[in-house]
């Protein structure tokens, strides 16, 4: 296969541009309210208000928390020598695992104004982020970035600029992370479960399959392998997360058996 070399503009109308990235943003925020306004019909005392405030404060945690979190977790560095390169965002730059802390202190803030319980939220709004992830990994391929390693298989994708087949990692993960996790989730969370069930699914598959598909991926330049020669950052990142969804969910069904 090779990589259809495609305009990071997907509409250009002179003086305004939309590009495929931002609009896959927007494409994740609006899946994320229409779902959430079909899920809340069936919640005792969420009003349509929450779920406006509810997307705008995991909007601004998503981004917020991504942008943050790529800078300490891959590009400290730069951080350091230039502070202001943090607001330099069409520069690229977004991190999941950044945007997931920021949006667990936007979901606090959210439960402090409505006197919610931490995890009825998170068990309401996880079955939701796969979608994003499923656009962003979409604008990642279409932005021609994150690319997987090279490779001589069948799987491998022929980038004409760079001269060399790559496995299209971002691809890989828009399925995994994104499309095959929405389902899991969405047909998981249908039928009443124990609380934190729910967010521990999500934290222990999206924890799994980044921790695999980071084995065909290419690690950011600037970090490289932390250990063994094919430890990355990303590995080390979800290992928590699987980790801590593994015990939440014993927990969350301790004594149902």
């Amino acid at each position: 296969m090779i990589y259809p070399s495609i305009n990071p503009v997907a509409l250009d109308l002179g003086f305004f541009k939309l590009y495929w990235y931002g609009l896959m943003y927007l494409l994740a925020f609006l899946s994320a309210y229409f779902l959430a306004k079909y899920r809340s019909k069936s919640i005792d005392n969420w009003s349509s208000k929450m779920t406006d405030d509810l997307i705008f404060y995991g909007a601004i945690g998503v981004v917020a928390g991504g942008r943050v979190g790529y800078m300490i977790f891959y590009n400290l560095s730069g951080l350091l020598s230039d502070p202001l390169s943090l607001f330099l965002i069409q520069n690229g730059g977004m991190s999941f695992h950044g945007g997931f802390l920021g949006v667990l202190l936007a979901m606090h803030l959210f439960n402090r104004k409505y006197n919610r319980s931490f995890f009825s939220t998170m068990d309401f709004v996880a079955p939701f982020v796969p979608l994003g992830l499923l656009y962003g990994r979409i604008g990642n391929f279409v932005n021609g970035e994150l690319w997987g390693k090279i490779t001589t298989s069948s799987w491998g994708m022929y980038i004409e600029e760079q001269g060399v087949s790559r496995y299209p990692s971002q691809l890989y993960e828009a399925f995994l992370e994104g499309l095959v996790l929405f389902i899991v989730l969405w047909i998981f969370s249908s039928k009443p479960r124990p609380k934190m069930s729910i967010s521990a699914m999500f934290l222990i598959f999206y924890g799994l399959f980044r921790f695999i598909i980071e084995f065909v991926r290419t690690p950011d330049a600037q970090i490289g392998y932390l250990a063994f020669d094919w430890l990355t950052m990303g590995q080390i990142l979800s290992l928590p997360m699987i980790l801590f969804g593994i015990y939440i969910f014993h927990k969350s069904n301790k004594g149902l058996a």
